[in-house]
């Protein structure tokens, strides 16, 4: 299910979101993609092609369904656990809203 969202990504992207290029990294599993966010494009990946993405994201895809299916939202308990790993918890929002899903 998350392969399918993430192929998805570039269809409903919304342009002008976000102010500058940002390059996301997500680790759901044995699933891996980077994701590179334009104000006007969004282009997805498979595989980690970036040395250091602004932001990185790993956990699991249950986890990923959750928050992009569900609206959960994850707290400081679910990073102090380490149900969910980031390097910049705050791109994940701008991730989330750059797809019409508000924090």
């Amino acid at each position: 299910m998350p392969e399918k969202i993430f192929t998805e990504l570039s269809q409903i992207f919304k342009p002008q979101t976000i102010k500058s290029e940002i390059t996301y990294y997500f680790s759901l599993g044995d699933m891996k993609k980077t994701v590179r966010l334009t104000p006007d494009s969004c282009l997805v990946e498979d595989g980690k092609t970036v040395e250091n993405a602004d932001c990185v994201c790993k956990t699991s895809p249950e986890f990923f369904l959750k928050i992009w299916d569900e609206g959960y939202r994850p707290g400081l308990k679910d990073f102090m656990s380490g149900t969910i790993k980031s390097n910049n918890p705050n791109e994940l929002k701008t991730f989330l809203a750059a797809f019409g899903r508000e924090s």
